[in-house]
C-alpha cells in the first residue's frame, strides 16, 4: 500500500458520522465574525497587493493597506455596533503601538482577541523551532499585557505554519487554532504535549483570497456569504455547524464593499430560521465543546496537557 506523508495530528471522521449536539439554548448554528486587523512595514517584507506591485518601498500598495487601520476598521465597528452584533480580531500585535485606539475599541466592546502574529510582513512557517517557540511566547505574552487578557486562539499571518507550530502553540497557552480550514466542526488536534482545538475559519468566505486574489467584486462576495449562511442554516438540521465569516478591514471597509456587506448582514439578521443562531465568538465554541460528555467531539479521546501530566507524575 502507498503511504503518503501525513500529518498525525488527527483521525479522519466523516461528518455525517459524528454524534449530535447543541450548541447554547438549543440552537444548531454557531456564527462568527472574524475580522482581520493587519498592519505592515513600509517597503519591506510580505504585504496583500489590490493592483500591481510596484518596487519598493511601493507607497501606493503600503497606503491602500494602512486605509485599513485608518478608516476601514472604524467602518466596521460602526456597521457591528449598528447591528448588534459581537466579532473576534485576528489582530497584529504591532497594531497595539501603532494605532492604540484600535484596541480601546475592541476592549470596550468586549469582543476576542485572536493572536495573528507580530505582523502580516513576516510569516512563521519558516521559522526555525526557537525563533518560532520565542515569537509566540512574545506574541501571547503581548496581547495579555496590553489587552489585560491572555488570549486563547491562534491564526497565523497568511496561515502559515511549520511542522511543529501546533506542538508550540499549546505549549505557549493558545488552546484553539483557526489555521486549519478542513472541517465545519471544532476538532481535537495532537500535540507532543497534548492537544489542540481546530476551530473552523473559512478559506473561501473571506474576503482577502475572494476579493485580491480571486479578482471578485464586493457584490460577488456579499452573495457568497449569504448563500453560505443559507445553505449551513438547512445543513444544521442534521448537523451542529460553525459558520465563520472572515473579512479584512483594507478590504470590505472600503465604502463600495461595505455597503454589499451590509446587506449581506442584513440578511442574515433578518433570515426566518435566525432563532437557530448562535451569536458567538471562538473562544465561546471552544468553552462550549469543552464542556460537551467525552466522545462528543472527534479526538477528544487524544490525551490532554494536564492528563499526560498526571501520567507521567504517576510513574515517578
Amino acid at each position: 500500500m502507498l503511504k503518503l506523508p501525513h500529518h498525525n495530528r488527527y483521525e479522519y471522521s466523516a461528518i455525517r458520522n459524528r454524534k449530535d449536539y447543541n450548541w447554547p439554548g438549543g440552537k444548531r448554528l454557531a456564527l462568527y465574525f472574524g475580522i482581520n486587523i493587519e498592519h505592515f512595514s513600509f517597503g519591506h517584507g510580505m504585504r496583500h497587493a489590490i493592483s500591481t506591485q510596484q518596487v519598493p518601498p511601493d507607497p501606493r500598495t503600503f497606503s491602500w493597506l494602512d486605509y485599513g487601520n485608518r478608516v476601514g476598521v472604524w467602518r466596521l465597528f460602526d456597521l457591528f455596533d449598528e447591528m448588534k452584533l459581537p466579532a473576534c480580531h485576528l489582530i497584529n500585535t504591532t497594531v497595539f503601538d501603532y494605532a492604540p485606539d484600535i484596541l480601546e475599541a475592541i476592549k470596550a466592546r468586549g469582543d476576542e482577541i485572536i493572536g495573528h502574529g507580530r505582523t502580516n510582513a513576516e510569516k512563521q512557517g519558516d521559522m526555525w523551532e526557537e525563533d518560532e517557540t520565542r515569537f509566540l511566547g512574545y506574541i501571547h505574552d503581548k496581547i495579555r499585557t496590553d489587552s489585560g487578557t491572555a488570549p486563547r486562539g491562534w491564526m497565523a499571518p497568511w496561515m502559515s505554519q511549520s511542522h511543529v507550530t501546533p506542538d508550540l502553540l499549546d505549549e505557549a497557552g493558545f488552546r484553539f487554532a483557526m489555521d486549519w480550514p478542513f472541517d465545519d466542526q471544532p476538532i481535537w488536534m495532537r500535540t507532543r504535549n497534548g492537544r489542540l482545538m481546530s476551530l473552523p475559519y473559512p478559506l473561501e468566505v473571506n474576503d482577502s483570497p475572494q476579493v485580491i486574489v480571486q479578482k471578485q467584486t464586493g457584490e460577488a462576495f456579499a452573495q457568497s456569504i449569504i448563500d453560505q449562511f443559507d445553505e449551513m442554516i438547512e445543513q444544521s438540521e442534521k448537523q451542529p455547524l460553525v459558520c465563520g465569516i472572515a473579512l479584512h478591514t483594507m478590504v470590505v471597509g472600503q465604502p463600495f464593499r461595505l455597503r454589499a456587506l451590509r446587506r449581506a448582514l442584513q440578511h442574515i439578521v433578518s433570515h426566518p430560521l435566525f432563532d437557530r443562531v448562535w451569536l458567538t465568538r471562538p473562544g465561546a465554541i471552544y468553552d462550549h465543546c469543552c464542556s460537551l460528555p467525552p466522545g462528543t467531539i472527534p479526538g477528544d479521546d487524544y490525551p490532554s496537557r494536564e492528563g499526560q501530566q498526571n501520567t507521567r507524575e504517576g510513574t515517578r
